[in-house]
């Protein structure tokens, strides 16, 4: 996520909803955003890329990052214990770093216990509390560190650990660190605490902005994804349980959690599964099959227990079209906060209808990171997927090895209509950020709508990447000559490989308004033909020269498309790009620091 000022993966804390404040899993290679006090730091390949601390000698080791102002948070981070150098060895995370010397801390010892202390100098180190849990060199465990007034509470993998109250420090960075032990340290996110829940928004939302009044959205009429409300902040009663060591024939409790695979099959509609914290190695795809369906009034919920990421890790795959990661081919279903990575092929596909996906990731998948299409070849069209929302989530790192099929989000081939993409973010995918291509072979699809979303740095992955076949769009909206009506609005594209938007061979009327394209390689919109209608575009150029936008439709004075200088509103997209999501899973983006309005 090189070059953002905020990242947006969700992590939940028990008691309230949480807003990334920061978020970094090293696949960039780099580690330049922190800053090294002690130690030998080096970002190395263990399964993904990881930042490692290699000496055991070292007294006290540590990486910062984030803001001194920060007051409030959730840390959270895998960690394992490479090695301890003596009995008094030590590898955790630490929150609140007022300075070097002067922290709260969650750590692993030689020693196999979780202790949580108060730092405050080699001679003043306080211990709020400790378990112990048998933890082991070379074992991966997801730690979380809560500071939040002057309650400081540690968790490893989502299990309370210890909490105590302490008012040595109100506020300051984050931190990893080491003493008298090499560790590895992975999927590092801080998050602020918030007191509103989310929820799948409706559809043709108003996004709620402080900076200034939000533009009613085009009134143009979309088909709408029945959503349902998001995991409450306190696990269901009645839900069954999945973590990690989970086993096929556990009772499914939070006690004696099961598998995943056992899990899929033990719920009825408006039943609930809570996936644990923890990285879930798979080699073979998860699929929720078709039929085991939830209702429009009461779905079937597969989410992240509240405050835990569930990473499921497909790296065992080989890239095969058969690797699929999760397949959710049921209709009526509640996906909620999971990572999904290193499928052999795309990391979530999508063949039910009716179905929401929200505060998901996919990244590092050998095919697109999350695509919606037909179940087998011998579905028919009105079996398509339709009528589908996605939601506030994040697809990066997706790339195939020919360099040219691997998109963020794809909508394509044979989906049925109502399908909706909503305050997503695609970037860094080798392909394009979203594809809705057509052929011959399988005719038109469902018009597809996307709005409130962001794509950007498509053609070239976090760590450089790139592939000389990839299209490299931003948002991608067609293909065959095949005419299909798609709404596409309230979207920025921002330094893709090729163009921001572009019609590619739909010479239908796509309704494309209030988006904002920026610094396309070549076209910021490229539509060559058909009868889309254009309305309060703007494409603004501040770093890359690119040529004219070519529109053929029908576009009024509304628009300020480039034609060798910038029109009025492009003063709002200068400086660098950050994103977010808020509270309520609305996307906000900032230029130089400044939040615009989608």
């Amino acid at each position: 996520m090189a070059g953002l000022t905020a990242a947006a993966m969700f992590v939940a804390a028990p008691a309230a909803l949480a807003a990334t404040l920061f978020s970094d899993n090293f696949e960039s290679g780099l580690a330049s955003s922190w800053s090294k006090s002690g130690g030998t730091w080096a970002v190395v390949t263990d399964g993904s890329q990881v930042l490692q601390e290699s000496s055991t000698t070292s007294d006290l080791a540590r990486q910062f990052n984030g803001s001194n102002s920060w007051t409030d948070y959730s840390l959270q981070a895998r960690v394992k214990a490479l090695a301890f150098g003596s009995s008094d060895g030590l590898v955790g995370i630490a929150a609140r770093a007022a300075s070097s010397s002067k922290f709260y801390r969650l750590v692993l010892t030689s020693g196999g216990q979780a202790v949580v202390q108060a730092y405050a100098g080699s001679t003043s180190i306080t211990t709020l509390g400790s378990a112990s849990i048998g933890a082991s060199a070379g074992t991966w465990y997801t730690l979380r560190l809560d500071v939040i007034g002057s309650v400081i509470t540690g968790y490893v993998n989502g299990q309370q650990v210890a909490s105590a109250t302490d008012t040595m420090a109100s506020s300051g960075r984050l931190a990893l660190q080491t003493f008298h032990a090499s560790g590895e340290f992975d999927d590092v996110t801080a998050s602020s605490t918030v007191t509103s829940s989310p929820s799948p928004t409706s559809a043709s939302p108003t996004p709620t902005r402080t900076s200034s009044p939000t533009p009613t959205p085009t009134p143009t009429p979309t088909p709408t994804p029945t959503s349902s409300p998001s995991p409450s902040t306190s696990p269901t009663s009645g839900a069954v349980y999945v973590a990690p060591n989970g086993s096929d024939g556990a009772a499914g409790t939070l006690s004696a959690p099961t598998t995943l695979t056992s899990a899929l099959t033990r719920i009825a509609a408006g039943g609930t599964i809570y996936m644990r914290g923890g990285t879930y190695n798979y080699a073979q795809t998860i699929t929720i099959a078709q039929g085991n369906d939830g209702t429009s009034s009461a779905r079937k919920t597969l989410s992240a227990y509240p405050g835990e990421t569930p990473v499921l890790d497909f790296s065992a795959m080989i890239e095969n079209s058969a690797n699929r990661g999760l397949q959710l081919f049921a209709s009526c279903w509640h996906v909620y906060g999971i990572v999904v990575q290193h499928a052999g092929d795309n990391g979530i596909y999508v063949g039910g209808s009716n179905d929401v996906i929200e505060r998901v990731v996919t990244r590092g998948n050998h095919d697109t990171g999350l695509q919606l299409g037909r179940i087998a070849s011998t579905t028919p069209n009105s079996q398509w997927p339709a009528n589908n929302l996605v939601v506030s989530s994040e697809s990066y790192d997706n790339a195939d090895s020919g360099g040219e099929n691997a998109d963020g989000f794809a909508a394509k081939l044979t989906v049925g209509t109502g399908n909706v993409f909503r305050y997503d973010v695609s970037h860094n995918n080798i392909d394009d950020g979203w594809d809705l291509f057509t052929k011959t072979d399988t005719g038109a699809i469902g018009p597809v709508t996307i709005e409130y979303s962001l794509s950007y740095d498509q053609g070239t992955l976090t760590n450089g990447t790139q592939a000389a076949n990839g299209d490299k769009n931003g948002f991608k909206l067609g293909g065959d000559d095949i005419p299909v009506n798609h709404i596409v609005r309230h979207n920025i594209a921002y330094n893709n490989g090729k163009h921001g938007f572009t019609y590619n061979s739909n010479p239908g009327t796509i309704t494309v308004s209030n988006n904002v394209s920026i610094d396309s390689v070549e076209r910021n919109f490229a539509f060559d033909e058909g009868t889309s209608v254009f309305r309060n575009n703007t494409s603004c150029r501040f770093n890359v020269s690119g040529s004219n936008d070519k529109i053929v439709g029908d576009a009024d004075s509304s628009n300020q498309f480039w034609t060798g200088t910038n029109g009025s509103r492009c003063s709002a997209y200068g400086g660098a790009l950050g994103w977010s999501f808020a509270s309520d899973g609305h996307l906000v983006v900032t230029f130089g620091g400044n939040p615009v309005t989608l």
